[in-house]
């Protein structure tokens, strides 16, 4: 089985929008890997402020590559992104 990798993203605030209109190649890049084992929204006060995301992949380089492309990423929506080794121990 390959590791799990955290990828724990915060949004910058009043960034909702930037969201809004990244979301749909978010999406793809998520489902487009075929590396997410899981993944979701953080919220805050009702409202998406930051994300998730756990990847099956072979090595943190991988990973690392992958949160690179995110394209929330690329349209400056995060005000940081951390990527760290994740172990499963329930679910």
């Amino acid at each position: 089985m390959m590791p799990h990798y955290a990828v724990i993203c915060r949004d910058k605030p009043g960034a909702l929008q930037t969201r809004l209109d990244n979301r749909d190649a978010h999406l793809a890049h998520l489902r487009d890997s075929g590396l997410v084992f899981v993944a979701g929204p953080l919220i805050e006060e009702g409202e998406m402020r930051g994300s998730i995301v756990i990847l099956e992949a072979p090595d943190l380089a991988t990973a690392q590559d992958w949160a690179d492309n995110d394209p929330y990423g690329k349209a400056g929506l995060f005000a940081s992104v951390e990527v760290i080794e994740w172990k499963k121990v329930i679910g």
